[in-house]
């Protein structure tokens, strides 16, 4: 009675086809995203707490739309505020970005930050939209008061 275990062998392999369980994701056969993000090395804060960040970046292609999203933090705090975010063209040429937001006053100074930029790409799978992010850099920037 060795048939039963083969039997039992193949419907488990059928259902994990069916499923897709234990296939590689969609998106690996999808091209690897490629791009580049620059952070300027000067941003700006206003006194009712308005962030202005800027850089450049570049993306070659892309299956949906493409943004470049900012962040900032200040000293020892883990706490990041999201400053904006541009909508990239992707055409392999170089573009400025520059995103602007708004903190509660006081909650950042002039003076060091660090700041991180992403060029996040949004596709569909299914009918969902999912980020696939391109590229992410980090820079230790300057507030100045403006």
């Amino acid at each position: 009675m060795r048939l039963r275990p083969l039997l039992g062998a193949a419907a488990g392999a059928a259902l994990l086809l069916l499923t897709g369980a234990g296939a590689a994701p969609a998106t690996a056969s999808a091209p690897a995203p490629t791009g580049t993000v620059t952070v300027d090395a000067v941003g700006r804060i206003t006194v009712d707490g308005t962030v202005t960040l800027s850089g450049t970046y570049r993306c070659v292609s892309s299956s949906g739309p493409v943004f470049v999203s900012s962040s900032v933090s200040q000293g020892v705090s883990t706490t990041r505020y999201g400053v904006g975010g541009t909508r990239a063209v992707c055409d392999g040429a170089d573009h400025r970005w520059v995103n602007t937001g708004q903190v509660t006053p006081g909650a950042l100074v002039a003076g060091a930050a660090r700041v991180e930029a992403t060029l996040m790409e949004l596709r569909t799978f299914s009918d969902l939209p999912l980020h696939s992010f391109h590229t992410v850099q980090g820079q230790n920037v300057t507030l100045t008061q403006a």
